[in-house]
């Protein structure tokens, strides 16, 4: 398979790296100051580096002009970037009317996906338990530049929507220290006992594998807009 990286940052290299050795070949690499190889709609490219699928990492006032370049020009696009979700229903509407392929996720990695899963559970068995408060909080490096992460605003609307809680009461904290890849508590505190659950990834190669294996799924997908639930079920 052969990739496009719109976005050549930390996690561009690193899915370079996890690219390389699942056997596929990153052939192009747009990043901010990069020119698009494009004209009037078509790539510019040799045939032979012509990329079968894009992936996206780059800043929330980017990522919606590089996915609807790829729409334009029938590139599959796994977009990573969070942040943008004011314009989903607008991306979502564009990839339907040109017949395109998008793979969106605020999180990658399979660790945290699985950790969506319990929260969701764990927000059904906690439905109408006023006496516990919950709160969620999030790390990451100072590089990031939305607060709070998509991750943990993923995490909030499974509690308000399973949980029947009101948006307003499942508060989000947000730290940025070092260089930390990404932390994620959920706590459900009372007078009798506290519950915690926790996602901490240790590098960002977790979420670099995520978005190859979405790459992948979406290479051989038909039309349409996809996420996680798509490879995990």
């Amino acid at each position: 398979m052969k990739i496009a990286l719109i976005g050549y940052g930390k996690m561009g290299h690193a899915i370079e790296a996890l690219a390389a050795e699942r056997g596929h070949e990153v052939t192009m690499k747009i990043d901010k100051d990069d020119p698009w190889p494009i004209e009037s709609g078509k790539w510019k490219v040799e045939s032979g580096k012509r990329p079968d699928v894009a992936i996206e990492f780059t800043t929330p006032a980017t990522a919606v002009g590089n996915m609807l370049r790829c729409f334009e020009t029938g590139l599959p696009v796994v977009c990573g970037t969070t942040g943008w979700y004011a314009d989903y229903e607008k991306v979502v509407a564009e990839c339907k009317a040109r017949g395109g392929r998008l793979f969106t996720a605020t999180n990658f990695s399979i660790g945290m996906n699985i950790m969506f899963a319990l929260n969701e559970r764990l927000a059904k068995l906690m439905c109408g338990r006023e006496d516990y408060k919950v709160s969620i909080s999030e790390t990451h490096h100072i590089h990031k530049l939305d607060a709070p992460s998509g991750t943990a605003i993923t995490l909030q609307e499974q509690i308000v929507e399973s949980g029947k809680r009101k948006v307003e009461s499942v508060p989000i904290t947000s730290y940025r220290e070092g260089e930390v890849p990404g932390t994620h508590t959920v706590v459900y505190d009372s007078e009798i006992d506290t519950i915690t659950l926790t996602h901490e990834a240790h590098s960002r190669k977790g979420l670099a594998l995520g978005a190859v294996l979405a790459a992948e799924f979406l290479a051989k997908a038909e039309p349409g807009v996809y996420t996680m639930k798509d490879i995990l079920s």
